[in-house]
């Protein structure tokens, strides 16, 4: 069989002040084409998820990689492990920027069939979760090893963070409040029928396996959890392996092949 070269073009970008890498086929760099965010994880930045943005992109999507708020270039007043108390910030701050970047891509480039999928590994699977729940838009995602269920995650956080403990509780139910509105174990009806996809290892230390598959055990049933799915990994902790990576990209290419 002969081999078929695919030239992948990274193009790095700053898009309403959001610094992004642009994974897309050299071919089809300026064509209409669906869409896919993916965002990195806790401490982490776009260069370091750029395998899954690759194999994305490999697909014939267009990728989008951004930087979330105090990460990779958008780091201020040390690294980001020093934002630990705002880390409800930062996902938040994430779901408000997406709308500029799809508008963005949709004046310059266009949106096949508006076909949008959004995915994130950790932290950027729970902002995968938080933007389900937001934007009706969203035609499909892929969470991996992230959590739908922000409020009780938050709740765990506070206990494992060093100093959380000193912080005044009537601003920490504040901020828990806030979150109810991106709490997708509080609103599953919002999956609305779209094709969504959960990975999650048995021996995850950052981001517990339970809550998770209990979220999905209880929505499996329903008529707008149809299309959800989910893969456990026996024994895996807190990383994504090649093969996941491999998984969550085919199951974009079934998702907007069938829409």
């Amino acid at each position: 069989m002969e081999a078929v070269a695919i030239m992948i073009t990274i193009v790095s970008r700053k898009i309403k002040g959001i610094p992004v890498l642009e994974l897309v086929q050299n071919e089809k760099s300026d064509s209409a084409l669906p869409l896919v965010f993916f965002y990195h994880g806790w401490t982490g930045c776009k260069e370091r998820v750029l395998t899954q943005g690759y194999e994305l992109a490999r697909r014939g999507f267009r990728v989008v990689l951004p930087d979330a708020l105090y990460h990779g270039q958008r780091q201020v007043n040390g690294p980001a492990e020093s934002h630990q108390l705002e880390f409800w910030e930062i996902i938040a701050n994430s779901v408000r920027e997406f709308p500029k970047l799809v508008s963005e891509y949709q004046q310059q480039f266009g949106i096949k069939e508006g076909q949008i999928g959004v995915s994130g590994l950790s932290m950027g699977g729970i902002t995968t979760c938080a933007l389900l729940c937001v934007y009706p838009q969203i035609s499909a995602a892929v969470c991996l090893m992230g959590s739908p269920r922000p409020v009780d995650f938050a709740r765990d956080l506070l206990r494992r963070i060093p100093g959380a403990q000193d912080a005044d509780p009537d601003y920490v139910e504040q901020q828990l409040e806030q979150l109810k509105i991106i709490d997708l174990s509080a609103n599953p009806q919002k999956i609305a029928g779209r094709p969504v996809h959960f990975w999650h290892g048995t021996a995850d230390e950052m981001v517990p396996y339970l809550p998770t598959k209990e979220f999905y055990d209880r929505i499996s049933d329903h008529s707008y959890a149809q299309k959800v799915t989910f893969t456990t990994t026996r024994g895996a902790k807190h990383k994504v392996s090649y093969p996941t990576t491999v998984e969550m990209a085919d199951k974009f290419a079934e998702y907007f092949a069938a829409l």
